[in-house]
């Protein structure tokens, strides 16, 4: 049953495009004021859940709601009560960034005096009032992502729906995305979040729903998903990168679990059920004549999360296909 108290609500939502069924029964629920992640790879169905909550798609079944209105029955309040970014910010390159948001407030119906106002309480709220000025042009990824966000939030919406919001920003341009997230946030916003950076969903969500194959396959906050695969992992840099499929073995052995090999040619992990267990397994490397330079001991990632629910990592950070 549909209610008001949640800021979204999903109900067996299935959704198919030709002989694809991109969404086969989804269910969640979003707290009101919470950031809640959408995790998962390329064509897990993430950017569809969104367009049907942005009423962009009409589902083939199941219900949906955005603070208790029906997605489909009353699409026109959802749409006033949300606002929306994709993947890639939509700004006018030529035009300032307060050029930006005085269009998108007088295309809300703001009359010139009115949208001159929320253009300049946004781009101040966002940290871009020194550039306001500036062509979009001028401005980094960052920059061009949170005019974007100004935009959104130019009507108040009491949710945020951004869709892989730090799709190709450098480390530092995701930061700064990441921090006015949290802003909004503490404003009192509801966020939905989809992403395929898993750092991105640690860090920002206070629940996340980990999507593959059109179904959720895991749903909680960040600690209760770390907590189902163990209660840590342990990590080894060997002195000898030659010794490593050796290292394997002894691992595996102890642990009596998979043992991921790193990057490098000289590192792996193993999930750890017990620092005892940890300790073991240094000492049975050892004992096998197996030098170490480092090890150590962390509680799991969601990488090692989402590589423990689905079997496989996620996929390279991209552009998302329809699905």
């Amino acid at each position: 049953m549909i209610s008001n108290e949640m800021a979204l609500e999903a109900r067996g939502i299935r959704k198919t495009f030709g002989k694809t069924e991109v969404l086969r029964g989804i269910d969640l629920e979003v707290s009101r004021g919470s950031v809640y992640g959408l995790l998962g790879p390329n064509g897990a169905g993430k950017t569809t859940l969104v367009n049907i909550f942005a009423t962009l798609l009409r589902p083939d079944g199941g219900s949906a709601a955005v603070f208790g209105l029906d997605v489909v029955r009353d699409a026109d309040a959802v749409r006033g009560a949300i606002g929306l970014t994709g993947q890639f910010a939509a700004v006018d390159e030529e035009l300032s960034g307060r050029e930006n948001l005085m269009l998108f407030a007088r295309l809300l119906g703001y009359d010139r005096k009115a949208a001159a106002a929320r253009a300049d309480e946004w781009l101040d709220a966002f940290g871009l009032t020194e550039a306001a000025g500036k062509p979009a042009s001028q401005y980094s990824g960052g920059m061009r992502r949170r005019l974007d966000l100004a935009a959104a939030m130019l009507a108040s919406p009491a949710l945020l729906v951004l869709d892989e919001p730090t799709t190709g920003l450098d480390p530092r341009s995701r930061n700064e995305v990441w921090d006015t997230v949290r802003k909004l946030k503490e404003a009192g916003t509801t966020v939905l979040l989809t992403t395929q950076y898993l750092e991105e969903a640690d860090r920002l969500a206070d629940r996340i729903a980990v999507i593959d194959g059109g179904t959720v396959i895991a749903e909680g906050a960040p600690a209760e998903l770390k907590a189902s695969v163990g209660s840590g992992t342990v990590h080894v840099r060997l002195a000898r990168a030659a010794q490593r499929d050796e290292a394997e073995r002894v691992l595996r052995g102890v642990l009596r679990a998979d043992v991921r090999l790193g990057a490098e040619p000289d590192a792996l992990s193993a999930a750890a059920p017990d620092p005892e267990i940890a300790a073991e397994a240094i000492s049975a490397l050892a004992r096998a004549g197996i030098a170490t330079m480092q090890f150590s001991l962390s509680e799991p990632s969601l990488d090692e999360v989402f590589l423990a629910i689905t079997g496989r990592p996620t996929a390279p950070q991209g552009k998302e296909a329809v699905l």
